[in-house]
């Protein structure tokens, strides 16, 4: 496993600082950045939340994927994980909704701190940027650079819509940064496909 060292761990992490990045666009979690930022307008308790809840969520996707490649091995998991991030390319395509707005409990930091890194946490579970970073760690079988990557990627995405909050969101090209992130996946599924 490549943790600090080496094309590998620059290669993880400009990887999946791309790739989470681009999937978040328009993902149900930066969704919800914008409506937290509209409700509550303290942009640095909701980028803290957020940095805390994704570090927390990558980090235990990006473990299980570690997990998994340290346990799996043979040529049929170079085709799973291709197909994982094909799979993933088409996902991105789809748009994501938020359907409920959040109903602010307390406009305290400690409040929106709390508030916003629970959401988040619950709302990352099972999306398409937490399995992708189980994916990039089973892929790269690095994790420490993912998990600063992924984490990076989502921040990326994150902040300018918290610190912009609706404009951001109705001014960006989403379809276009949908496309790209698909094109992305597929790239990579197709690399791991045709050169691992």
């Amino acid at each position: 496993m490549h943790l600090l060292s080496g094309a590998p761990f620059w290669e993880a992490l400009g990887v999946s600082t791309g790739l989470v990045a681009l999937a978040e666009i328009g993902d149900k979690t930066m969704l919800l950045a914008v409506l937290l930022a509209a409700a509550w307008r303290r942009p640095v308790p909701i980028l803290c939340g957020i940095l805390v809840a994704t570090i927390a969520n990558h980090a235990v996707a990006a473990i299980a994927g570690s997990v998994l490649a340290s346990f799996a091995e043979g040529p049929w998991l170079k085709w799973v994980i291709g197909l994982t991030f094909l799979a993933f390319g088409a996902w991105t395509l789809i748009p994501d909704t938020l359907e409920e707005r959040p109903a602010p409990n307390e406009t305290t930091w400690r409040g929106i701190f709390l508030t916003t890194t629970a959401a988040f946490f619950i709302l990352e579970m099972g999306d398409k940027t937490q399995i992708a970073t189980a994916a990039l760690a089973v892929r790269f079988e690095a994790l420490i650079p993912v998990v600063i990557g992924s984490t990076l990627g989502m921040m990326l995405a994150n902040t300018p819509a918290v610190l912009l909050g609706e404009t951001a969101a109705e001014r960006l090209p989403l379809k276009w940064i949908r496309i790209a992130a698909a094109l992305g996946f597929a790239l990579t599924g197709l690399a791991v496909l045709l050169f691992d």
